[in-house]
């Protein structure tokens, strides 16, 4: 049973860490985390949140500074985010694979004063502080699991738990309070600091962790997806903590066989990934058989899941993907498909406690089957961009935000994506949704990935070319793809030109970086 949650379901005192740790004092034996290293229990992780937020409050760290959260996905991760909002200091959680270039840029956008770090990361954020010079303000850096001396300025993160007593009062923060900030992926170019606060991630986990996914206390999920992006935030910290679930955590990426490997000795029962994840999986020598795994859920978020791919998956896993959309702006899914009631193809509809729209080039709602802008109104969306207003008010639209992207609602009520706005191709005057070309040429038995813009020909008139990556050992002339298409789409739509590549340039979540394709077009 679904049940729609306002802000008035929350007390005007809540802090997120608090929340999650009370939730679960009556479980302290469970297993919480488990890594390459050990495992956590509930009981040792509460402790260790609570000795962290004494160790930030020692270091001299008042409520909302920010520190720079730079880390991999280990027990230290969670004990990290969670102590950091116990005591009302403000973390800065970001992407793993980046650039020394892109964390100076962060460093001195956030005006961190703490660096909380990995220390396989150590080298790039030390690079990252060089670059940035006399602009960052960062004072001390913790290391989790140091692989070299530590500097005068460093201290080791088990050490520091070690050294300070539990005995420090909760940050009495407010649900609307700014809890942590996530940049945005930077699909279409410079990231953006993305302020959420502490009620976002208990709405998440209520709306769509309890209320579509079910999760439950037994189930044991793993993420492909990082804790430091918003869908794997909600997959590996807010939705478990709120269940009392056990989660299965991966330093490194997630490849096939890292995957597989944990399905089958974790005993893996809810998997989160991508569709870019779930082809490359199906295409993999050493897919497991079904009988090897527990699977009997798994999710979808980042950009649509093509039919074929879900097809696939659950005649080989008889297991369902529930794809959905979310973004780093509106924290976790808000249209979603639902376990028993998954169409491939569409993403479904609005998660319980949200409300969608599509509109048109006029502001005004589209008719059933037209495509339109896809606007979202629910009670997770971002406080703000970090100093930068017009971006903000541009995305942020009084109870709406706009979500850049394009969809259609078919006869049966559901929504189909159709790309992104700035993605979008007018052929013939008549719009072509990337994806759907895409997903087209997937189905070709040839085809593992492709991706398709927008190139004007002789005439200077708008067609399609897809960027095209086979399968190993496989081939495929361009005309017999162009008639594939054909005889599945409107004419109009087939690609006039393709190109065949060894890899799709994208961005750490495994998003498509089309305007990088068009870049390298030009």
């Amino acid at each position: 049973m679904t049940r729609t949650l306002t802000a008035s379901d929350l007390p005007d005192k809540f802090n997120f860490a608090v929340h999650a740790l009370e939730v679960n004092a009556h479980r302290p034996a469970k297993t919480a985390y488990i890594d390459d290293s050990g495992s956590l229990s509930y009981g040792e992780l509460g402790q260790r949140v609570k000795r962290f937020a004494a160790a930030l409050r020692a270091i001299g760290l008042r409520r909302e500074e920010r520190v720079l959260l730079l880390m991999q996905d280990t027990l230290d991760w969670p004990v990290a985010f969670l102590g950091c909002l116990h005591a009302g200091v403000v973390p800065v959680a970001v992407n793993t694979l980046l650039t020394a270039q892109d964390y100076a840029f962060m460093l001195v956008d956030s005006r961190a004063q703490a660096a909380l770090v990995s220390g396989a990361l150590m080298p790039v954020l030390r690079e990252a502080m060089l670059l940035a010079g006399s602009q960052h303000e960062v004072r001390t850096t913790i290391v989790s699991r140091p692989d070299q001396p530590l500097e005068e300025t460093q201290q080791d993160m088990a050490t520091v738990l070690c050294a300070h007593a539990t005995a420090v009062a909760p940050a009495p923060t407010s649900a609307h309070e700014i809890a942590f900030w996530l940049y945005s992926s930077g699909s279409t170019g410079k990231p953006k600091g993305t302020v959420h606060a502490h009620g976002s991630p208990w709405f998440t986990a209520e709306l769509y962790g309890k209320q579509v996914l079910g999760l439950r206390e037994d189930d044991v999920l793993f993420s492909a997806a990082k804790l430091f992006f918003a869908y794997g935030l909600g997959n590996a910290l807010s939705f478990p903590l709120l269940v009392g679930a056990t989660v299965v955590l991966l330093p490194g990426r997630a490849t096939a066989s890292d995957v597989f490997r944990l399905w089958t000795t974790a005993g893996v029962t809810v998997f989160f990934g991508a569709p870019t994840g779930y082809a490359g999986m199906l295409a993999a020598p050493d897919l497991p058989a079904r009988g090897q795994v527990k699977l009997r859920l798994c999710s979808s978020a980042g950009e649509a899941l093509p039919r074929e791919i879900g097809e696939r998956f659950t005649n080989h896993f008889g297991c369902e993907i529930i794809d959905g959309i979310g973004s780093t702006e509106m924290l976790h899914v808000f249209l979603s498909n639902r376990p028993g009631d998954v169409q491939y193809g569409t993403t479904g509809r609005a998660v319980p406690g949200y409300e969608v729209k599509l509109l048109g080039e006029n502001e005004q709602p589209v008719t059933p089957g037209e495509i339109g802008d896809l606007h979202i109104k629910g009670p997770t969306a971002a406080l703000m961009y970090w100093g930068q207003r017009e971006k903000t008010r541009a995305t942020f639209q009084g109870d709406w935000t706009k979500s850049g992207d394009k969809y259609l609602q078919d006869a049966d009520g559901r929504y189909v994506y159709a790309g992104r706005s700035d993605d979008m191709l007018k052929v013939s005057g008549i719009y072509v949704s990337p994806f759907e070309v895409e997903a087209t040429l997937m189905q070709h038995p040839a085809v593992l990935e492709s991706a398709v813009i927008g190139r004007e020909d002789a005439d200077g008139l708008t067609k399609t070319k897809a960027f095209v990556v086979l399968k190993d050992g496989k081939s495929v002339s361009e005309e017999e793809l162009q008639a594939f298409v054909k005889e599945k789409l409107a004419a109009y739509k087939y690609p006039r030109f393709i190109e065949f590549v060894s890899e799709l340039p994208k961005t750490a979540t495994g998003k498509i970086q089309r305007f990088r394709l068009r870049e390298l077009d030009k």
